[in-house]
C-alpha cells in the first residue's frame, strides 16, 4: 500500500532527492518549499515515474503555514503516514560578523521550522496513533566547526529536540521519531549560503551524494530507526570531539579554513536565507562528478560512434553500384558476378 508522504524542503538537495526516491516507490507525495517555480519542477520529475503528487508553496517560518500544509495533505489524501523535514539554510562567518537578523533567521528556519513541522506532524500521528517523523540533522549536531555558528546551534538543538520527542511518544508504539545525520553532502546549500567569511564555502571531504542520503531516508521510513548516520568520517569526528577536545579545537579551525572554504572571494551576501533563488535549486551542488550522467554520456557517445562505424562499413562494402555486365541474363542482380 502506498504511503502519504509530506516533504518540506523539497525544492533542492536532500529533500528533492528524497522526493524522487519516494516517488519511485509509488508513494503519494505532498511537496513543500518556498519557491513555487522549483516545486513545479520537482512535481513534474515525480509524476514522470507515475507518482501522485501535490505541491504546496510553504515557508516553514511563516505562522500557520505548516498547519495549512497538513490540512491540504489530509484534504487531498485523507492522512499523513510520513513527514520528512529537510528545509535548511546556512550562513558562513565569524559569529560577531554575521548580522543578527541573518543568524536569527538561520535558527528560525533550521531549528524552529523543524520544531513547527514536528509539532504539526505529531498532532496528526497522535490522533491516528501511527506515523513516522523524519528530521534531517547533521554531524554538526554532534560536533562543532567555526564560521557556522547559526547552523551548528540549530543542529545541536534539533538533536536535543528529537531525543525529547522520542521520550514523549513512548506511549505510542506506532509513532516513530527518526533523525538522519549526514556529514558533507553534494548539495547547493554551500553556494547558496549567506556569507560573511569572504570566501565561498564548500563541503569538506569525504562527500556523500544526496541520492545516498535519500536512500537512507526511505529505508528509515520503511523500518524506522532512532538515528541513521550517513558519512564515513562521522563517527571518527564524534570520537575526536568527545575524547580529545583540546586537540580537536586546535585542529578544527585550520582544517575548516583549508577544507571547508574555497579560495573564491565573495562579497557579503544574505544568500537564500530570507528568500529563495529558484535558478540555483537542484539536487546536486556540483562538488562531485555526476557518475550516472557520465555513464549515460559515455554510453550515448559509444552508441553514436558505433552507429557511425556501421554506416561507414555499409557504405564501403555493402552498397557498391551494381555492374550490369556482371549480371547474368534474366538474373535478378543477386547472383554472383560472372568471371571473365
Amino acid at each position: 500500500m502506498s504511503r502519504v508522504v509530506v516533504v518540506t524542503g523539497a525544492s533542492s538537495g536532500i529533500g528533492r532527492a528524497a522526493a524522487r526516491e519516494f516517488a519511485g516507490r509509488g508513494d503519494r507525495l505532498v511537496l513543500a518549499a518556498r519557491s513555487a517555480e522549483s516545486l513545479a519542477e520537482v512535481r513534474h520529475e515525480c509524476r514522470q515515474v507515475g507518482a501522485e503528487v501535490r505541491d504546496v508553496p510553504t515557508d516553514v517560518t511563516e505562522p500557520g503555514a505548516l498547519d495549512a500544509l497538513a490540512a491540504t495533505t489530509v484534504a487531498e489524501f485523507g492522512r499523513i503516514d510520513v513527514w520528512l523535514h529537510t528545509a535548511a539554510v546556512m550562513a558562513y562567518g565569524r559569529f560577531e560578523e554575521v548580522p543578527v537578523e541573518v543568524f536569527e533567521q538561520v535558527v528560525r528556519t533550521d531549528l524552529l521550522g523543524a520544531a513547527g513541522a514536528a509539532r504539526v506532524a505529531l498532532r496528526h500521528f497522535r490522533s491516528a496513533r501511527r506515523g513516522t517523523l523524519i528530521l534531517t540533522g547533521s554531524v554538526l549536531g554532534h560536533v562543532t566547526a567555526p564560521y557556522l555558528s547559526g547552523y551548528v546551534t540549530s543542529k545541536w538543538g534539533l538533536h536535543g529536540l528529537s531525543r525529547v520527542l522520542r521520550q514523549e511518544s513512548r506511549d505510542l508504539p506506532g509513532v516513530h521519531v527518526c533523525l538522519i545525520t549526514p556529514g558533507s553532502v553534494d548539495t547547493p546549500v554551500y553556494q547558496r549560503a549567506a556569507n560573511y567569511a569572504g570566501r565561498f564555502g564548500r563541503p569538506p571531504l569525504p562527500i556523500a551524494t544526496p541520492e545516498r542520503v535519500a536512500r537512507a531516508i526511505v529505508a528509515c521510513a520503511d523500518r524506522p530507526r532512532r538515528e541513521i548516520s550517513v558519512g564515513r568520517f562521522n563517527l571518527l569526528m564524534r570520537v575526536g570531539f568527545t575524547t580529545l577536545p583540546g586537540l580537536y579545537d586546535r585542529l578544527v579551525g585550520p582544517l575548516m579554513r583549508l577544507c571547508g572554504l574555497t579560495d573564491r572571494p565573495v562579497a557579503p551576501t544574505e544568500g537564500v536565507v530570507f528568500r529563495p533563488h529558484p535558478a540555483d535549486e537542484a539536487v546536486r551542488g556540483g562538488w562531485l562528478p555526476d557518475l550516472p550522467g557520465l555513464v549515460r554520456s559515455i554510453g550515448g557517445t559509444a552508441a553514436s560512434a558505433g552507429a557511425a562505424a556501421r554506416r561507414g562499413l555499409r557504405q564501403r562494402f555493402g552498397s557498391r553500384p551494381t555492374d550490369a555486365a556482371t549480371v547474368a541474363p534474366g538474373g535478378s542482380g543477386h547472383e554472383r558476378p560472372q568471371l571473365r
